[in-house]
């Protein structure tokens, strides 16, 4: 749906699916929903546990508003960084930093509203499997050890 003619458009919810990084995406405004150029709106679930693939986005910037729960996130070369993002916070993230999103409860899923500056999703994805060791799932509760 790239080829649509650029307008005012209001589209429900896109179905919902596992994107590269291994979480559950909701697609709203994408190029392929709309034919936005330059920007992609989407909802994100962790679910309780629940922990991205290391990875980063080469050439786009990510901005993410917390909906419900929270989420922690190693970020930086060599994930040598930690934040965490509670509802109601704003997240940035620049193009091309490595990070690793994960959800510290064991019983609250943390949904989030993220925009990108690219239109299609998961065009500029590229995962980092040589970083997805360096932090560990500490056993029985799903967290990552800090």
């Amino acid at each position: 749906m790239t080829d649509l003619k650029p307008t005012c458009r209001v589209v429900g919810a896109g179905d919902r699916f596992t994107g590269k990084q291994a979480l559950s995406y909701t697609p709203g405004i994408s190029a392929e929903s709309v034919g936005a150029t330059g920007i992609h709106l989407q909802l994100v679930t962790l679910p309780p546990g629940g922990r991205a693939k290391a990875h980063r986005h080469e050439a786009h910037e990510t901005a993410i508003h917390v909906l419900s729960g929270e989420s922690g996130m190693w970020y930086g070369d060599r994930l040598e960084q930690h934040l965490m993002v509670r509802a109601g916070e704003f997240l940035y993230i620049p193009a091309g930093m490595p990070h690793l999103p994960y959800n510290p409860s064991p019983t609250e899923a943390c949904v989030a509203v993220i925009a990108r500056t690219d239109p299609n999703e998961q065009e500029s994805v590229v995962l980092m499997p040589e970083l997805d060791g360096i932090h560990a799932v500490e056993p029985g509760h799903g967290c990552i050890s800090c």
